[in-house]
């Protein structure tokens, strides 16, 4: 039987990680193995690189962790002068093997390969209008969707093909798509998830979800996908045409708080450098009378020392972090599975016993695992435990690429400020706030997508719709055939 990863059941879970990489005469299969390893945080479900010599598109996906997934032997076998890859967290379709991307589809002038980083809103609909058609799905992802929505596009040209797809797609994608002789990188018109474009020293060019994947190659950012534009690199190098074009940009915020690596830079911000603004701004917002500042590894981190450098009480690490926990197929035992944070956090109690604690935190969610934080924190001897808080309270779900939680699971939607710190047991609880967050971030307000905190959504969607919502047109007979295909069998 499929063993899942160890089900957190109130963090976010990140959006995935694309690459894709064009350069005759690398060995293309290992630069996108090296960025997807640097990309990891973006998804730990499964991985997969597909590459093309010219003629024939290799494919290579399982469930499990880039080490996990591919051997020397493996990547020697995924020969080209193009390759695109996926790291996968699941936000349509379940976590399956069959669901592991990239998609291979064939189509009218030869098969195409798509990863996809994001969510279609109108993904049922238009599955079902392709299955009208005569379009056998093999997933049960939005990916396929978007695969085959570009594979049947009545157009003649890949470009022209992508152009109509992206009329008729609704919500985020940020996409890398391979074909025989051509690397595309495709960004939705309102540009929700990132997506940038790199050169490998005159050797060939990468796009990917973000910088730091490009840093890890000694590849040379250029500049970002703009949002609605269809990028074309092949043997006459880069080309850019105009996809689409939407009235409001609404890219994610969550890439600043959590998401994005903090060595990442997004829309000429480095991420570090947001985080640590945001601690400051909490320090303003929410000052407190405590002994010692200290951030939940590893995405507050920046933020906790902002609100020491702000505050003038000290920071100091507190919390040790398993970074595996939550990153294996090994299910744990009741007894190990009861002990819930402590799998993930040690606390170092000579550090903590007898003082006063401001504990920076980068959201809550479901509200489950921050009381066992803060009773972690109090079992150590802190005396006084003020959890402060850099996302505002998040009140709406995300449709956009984020698995974040249904509406009524998500607990700023039921309970007021006082009511949560009463229900996670802090002493205090402070959330920055919106103008904060802009303030920290230092970009334009209308730049992002801030549904989750308002409720107001850059497109119309269905509130209780369900990630799960295409696992009912599954064919296993299907699936089967597609995953011996991915595996090389």
């Amino acid at each position: 039987m499929e063993q899942l990863p160890v089900p957190t059941g109130a963090s976010l879970h990140e959006s995935c990680g694309i690459f894709g990489v064009y350069a005759p005469g690398e060995e293309v299969a290992r630069l996108a193995f090296f960025a997807l390893f640097a990309l990891q945080h973006r998804g730990q479900e499964s991985s997969g690189i597909a590459t093309s010599d010219g003629s024939k598109i290799r494919l290579h996906a399982a469930m499990g962790l880039v080490a996990q997934v591919f051997t020397e032997a493996i990547l020697d076998q995924l020969r080209g002068a193009a390759a695109i890859g996926h790291n996968r967290y699941s936000t349509t379709g379940s976590s399956r093997r069959f669901n592991a991307q990239p998609i291979l589809v064939p189509s009218p002038s030869g098969e195409i390969a798509l990863a996809h980083n994001g969510n279609i809103v109108n993904a049922d609909y238009l599955r079902k209008e392709l299955e009208g058609k005569g379009y056998a799905f093999s997933t049960t992802t939005d990916s396929e969707v978007i695969a085959y929505l570009i594979a049947s596009a009545p157009r003649e040209s890949t470009v022209e093909k992508i152009k109509y797809a992206m009329s008729r797609l609704s919500g985020a994608y940020s996409l890398v798509i391979l074909t025989r002789d051509k690397l595309f990188g495709v960004r939705d018109p309102m540009g929700v998830r990132p997506l940038c474009l790199g050169s490998l020293n005159g050797n060939g060019w990468a796009i990917a979800s973000e910088t730091c994947a490009l840093d890890h190659l000694g590849a040379e950012f250029l500049r970002e996908v703009e949002p609605g534009e269809i990028v074309v690199v092949d043997e006459s190098g880069v080309n850019s045409f105009k996809g689409g074009i939407a009235d409001k940009k609404a890219l994610c915020i969550f890439e600043y708080i959590y998401f994005a690596r903090p060595d990442s830079v997004i829309k000429g911000r480095r991420i570090y450098q947001a985080r640590w603004a945001m601690g400051e701004q909490l320090a303003r917002e929410y000052p407190k009378a405590a002994d010692l500042v200290i951030g939940v590894p590893d995405s507050a981190t920046a933020a906790g020392i902002g609100y020491s450098l702000a505050s003038g009480i000290p920071y100091s690490e507190a919390l040790l972090k398993n970074r595996y926990v939550g990153r294996t197929f090994i299910e744990p035992e009741q007894r190990l599975r009861d002990l819930g944070v402590k799998l993930k956090f040690n606390p170092m109690t000579d550090v903590i016993s007898g003082r006063r604690l401001v504990v920076v935190d980068d959201s809550i969610v479901r509200g489950t695992t921050t009381p066992q934080v803060v009773n972690l924190l109090r079992r150590a001897g802190a005396t006084e435990v003020h959890m402060c808080i850099c996302a505002p309270p998040i009140r709406y779900p995300c449709f956009f690429g984020v698995d974040m939680a249904t509406r009524r699971e998500l607990i700023a939607s039921r309970k007021t400020v006082p009511e949560i710190a009463k229900a996670i047991g802090a002493d205090s609880l402070g959330y920055l706030s919106i103008d904060g967050l802009i303030q920290a971030v230092d970009l334009p307000r209308e730049d992002f997508c801030l549904a989750c905190f308002t409720g107001d959504y850059p497109v119309p969607v269905q509130l209780e719709m369900d990630k799960l919502a295409l696992e009912t047109v599954h064919n296993p007979d299907q699936s089967k055939d597609f995953c011996e295909r991915i595996e090389g069998k």
